[in-house]
C-alpha cells in the first residue's frame, strides 16, 4: 500500500498530515510512503527529514501515482488527486457540511473519503480524534493571543510602587478548547471564570480552580450532550443565560468563546450591547469565528475594535502552532489507520462502528447518513 502525503494548498494552512515519526511507523506496517516536496516546511520539517525516515520525496503527480491512501490536513480538491489508485482512501479533515460539493466530487471520482472530524467520541477512538487534539492547542493559543492583545499584565503583582490587579478572564464554552484555556489562563495568573450549557462541566471548571458561572433558574443540558457537544437550547434558557452573562461580562477584561454545534452555525453568545458594556481595552477571542462566530461583529481573519473592545477572529488557530499541531494531527491519523491495518489485505480494513461514522463516499456514491438525512 502506497501512502501519499500532500502539501497543503488551503490559504494559511501551515500544518502537515505526517511527520518523520509517523512516516517511520507507517513503513513499519509495510506501507510505502511518498511525501510531496515541501509538504512539511511550514511546520519546520525539511524534506531531508522525511527522506531520512524512509519516505520518497516527489512532486504531486509522483506522490499520487498508484497511491491507495492520501493523507491531508484539509481536504484536497478531487481534481487534484489524479493518479491515485481507484477507490483510494482520502483521509483528512474534510469539512463535510461546509464543502458538500467537494464531497460529491470525491464520490464522482470513485474515491473513499474518510472525514476525521466525524470520528465518534468513544473510548477506543480517543487517540484518533483530531477535533480534540487540535482544540486543545486552540484553547492554549487563544489565551496567548489574548495576552498579546491585552495591554496589561495577567497576574497580580505586588510591588513597592503599588499592586497590579490580576486580569479577569471569562471562558464561554467548556469543551476541550475551553478547559485548556482555563488551565492556561490560570497558569498565567489570571482570575478565571467559565460557563457552559452542559451541567456536567461545572465540576470540571471548579476542578481547574476557576469559578463556574451557571444559570440556576432554568434547566440546561444534563450530562454532555451528543458526542460531547452542546445542543440547541430552549429560548427560556437562552434568555436566562444572556441575562446572567450580561451582568458578568461587564466586569471582565478578557472573554474567550469556544461554542460550536456540529453541522450548524456557531451559537451567538455575545451581542453588540454586551460588548458595549465591557471596559475599554478589553479583549474578546472568538474561536468559532469560522463557523459564523459566537460574537456579534467578529470578522474572520481580522482583529476589529468595537466600543473600545478588541475582537480577535484568527483563522485556523491550530495552524498558528503548526509544528505541535502537525505532530498531534499526524499521530491521530496513524493511530486510526494502524488500528485497522490488515497485513494480509496490505492496508486498513475498517469496522462498521468507526467506518460507517467517518466514511463519506464509496463506490461512486455519498454514503454517510449525516449527509443523506
Amino acid at each position: 500500500m502506497k501512502i501519499a502525503v500532500l502539501r497543503e494548498s488551503a490559504a494559511g494552512e501551515r500544518r502537515v498530515s505526517a511527520t518523520p515519526e509517523t512516516v517511520k511507523k507507517f513503513i513499519g506496517l509495510g506501507a510505502d510512503v511518498a511525501v510531496e516536496t515541501g509538504a512539511g516546511l511550514s511546520a519546520s520539517i525539511a524534506d531531508e527529514q522525511y527522506a531520512a525516515a524512509g519516505a520518497v520525496i516527489a512532486d504531486r503527480s509522483g506522490v499520487l501515482k498508484g497511491a491507495g491512501i492520501v493523507l491531508g490536513v484539509q481536504g484536497p480538491d478531487a481534481a487534484s488527486l489524479t493518479g491515485a489508485a481507484k477507490g483510494a482512501m482520502v483521509v483528512a479533515g474534510l469539512n463535510p457540511f461546509g464543502e458538500r460539493a467537494r464531497v460529491d466530487a470525491y464520490a464522482a471520482a470513485g474515491l473513499e473519503a474518510l472525514a476525521m472530524e466525524f470520528m465518534p467520541r468513544i473510548t477506543r477512538a480517543q487517540s484518533m480524534d483530531i477535533l480534540s487534539s487540535q482544540s486543545n492547542l486552540s484553547g492554549y493559543k487563544a489565551v496567548l493571543d489574548a495576552a498579546s492583545e491585552y495591554g496589561r499584565a495577567f497576574p497580580m503583582m505586588m510591588t513597592a510602587a503599588g499592586t497590579v490587579s490580576a486580569a479577569r478572564v471569562f471562558i464561554m464554552g467548556v469543551g476541550v478548547a475551553g478547559l485548556q484555556a482555563i488551565a492556561t489562563a490560570r497558569r498565567l495568573g489570571a482570575q478565571v471564570s467559565a460557563t457552559d450549557v452542559r451541567a456536567a462541566t461545572k465540576e470540571q471548571i471548579e476542578s481547574l480552580g476557576a469559578k463556574a458561572i451557571f444559570v440556576e433558574s432554568v434547566k440546561g443540558i444534563e450530562g454532555e450532550g451528543t458526542g460531547g457537544y452542546a445542543t440547541e437550547m430552549s429560548d427560556e434558557y437562552k434568555a436566562a443565560q444572556a441575562e446572567l452573562v450580561s451582568a458578568h461580562i461587564a466586569k471582565q477584561d478578557i472573554v474567550i468563546t469556544t461554542a460550536l454545534i456540529p453541522g450548524r452555525p456557531a451559537p451567538r453568545l455575545i451581542s453588540d450591547a454586551q460588548l458595549a458594556s465591557m471596559k475599554p481595552g478589553s479583549v474578546v477571542i472568538d474561536l468559532a469565528v469560522e463557523q459564523g462566530g459566537n460574537v456579534e461583529g467578529a470578522v474572520v481573519g481580522e482583529i476589529v475594535e468595537r466600543h473600545g473592545v478588541k475582537i480577535v477572529g484568527h483563522r485556523n488557530v491550530p495552524s498558528r502552532l503548526a509544528a505541535d499541531a502537525s505532530a498531534l494531527f499526524s499521530r491521530n491519523l496513524f493511530n486510526f489507520l494502524s488500528a485497522f491495518w490488515d497485513k494480509d489485505a496490505g492496508g486498513p480494513v475498517l469496522d462498521e462502528e468507526i467506518g460507517n461514522a467517518i466514511r463519506l463516499t464509496k463506490d461512486g456514491k455519498v454514503v454517510n447518513e449525516r449527509l443523506l438525512g
